[in-house]
C-alpha cells in the first residue's frame, strides 16, 4: 500500500473509518475520565466548538483546495470522474494536518485538554463529513436528511451540466455555507 495514494483497497478505506472513529472515542473518554474537574462545559464548548467549525472548513476544503490547487484538484477531479471508486485523502496526510493545522495550534494558545476538546470536536465532524460523502455515494438514501443531501450533492456533481456554467454545491452535510457564500447556484 502507497501511503499517499488516493484510491484505496476496501480494507484501507475502511480503515479511514475506524482510525478516526476510535481517535474520537479514545480522546473523548480521556476528556471525561481525567479532563480537570471544572472545566466540563468549557470543554464541551470547544468540542462544540470543533464540531460546527467543521462545516465551514469542510467547505472551504472543498471549494478551493479541492477545487483549486494542485494536486489535490487533480485527485478530486478523480473523484468526480470515478463517483463510486474508493477515493478519499490518504490517512496519513488527513491525520497529519488535522494534528499540524488544529490540535498543535489549540495547544499553543491553551492547554492539553482545551486543545483535545477542541481536536476531538472537529474529528467528529470529520468523521460525521466521511460516513456522510460515502453514503452519498455507495449506500441506499431512500429518505430523511441523508437523500436531501445526496440531491444537493447530486447538483455538485452534475453542476457543469445543470447549473449556470459555475460549480456550487461544496457542502458535503450542510447546505448553510454555500447559502452564506453564494455558491448555491440556481437551476436554469
Amino acid at each position: 500500500m502507497r501511503l499517499f495514494s488516493i484510491e484505496h483497497s476496501r480494507r484501507a478505506y475502511r480503515a479511514d473509518f475506524a482510525l478516526y472513529g476510535l481517535a474520537c472515542l479514545l480522546l473523548t473518554a480521556i476528556l471525561l475520565m481525567a479532563g480537570p474537574p471544572g472545566q466540563g462545559l468549557r470543554l464541551l464548548g470547544l468540542a462544540v466548538a470543533g464540531l460546527s467549525g467543521w462545516t465551514l472548513l469542510e467547505y472551504v476544503l472543498h471549494r478551493f483546495v479541492l477545487h483549486g490547487l494542485p494536486p489535490f484538484k487533480r485527485w478530486h477531479a478523480e473523484h468526480h470522474r470515478r463517483p463510486r471508486a474508493l477515493i478519499c485523502t490518504p490517512t496519513l496526510l488527513s491525520a497529519a494536518l488535522i494534528a499540524g493545522l488544529v490540535f498543535v495550534p489549540a495547544l499553543l494558545l491553551g492547554d492539553w485538554w482545551q486543545a483535545c476538546a477542541l481536536t476531538v470536536g472537529l474529528l467528529g465532524g470529520y468523521l460525521i463529513y466521511a460516513l456522510t460523502h460515502h453514503a452519498l455515494h455507495h449506500g441506499p438514501t431512500r429518505q430523511g436528511w441523508l437523500r436531501r443531501r445526496q440531491q444537493w450533492h447530486a447538483l455538485h456533481h452534475g453542476s457543469q451540466h445543470v447549473l449556470q456554467r459555475r460549480p456550487g454545491h461544496y457542502g458535503v452535510t450542510s447546505a448553510f455555507w454555500d447559502h452564506v457564500f453564494g455558491s448555491a447556484a440556481r437551476l436554469r
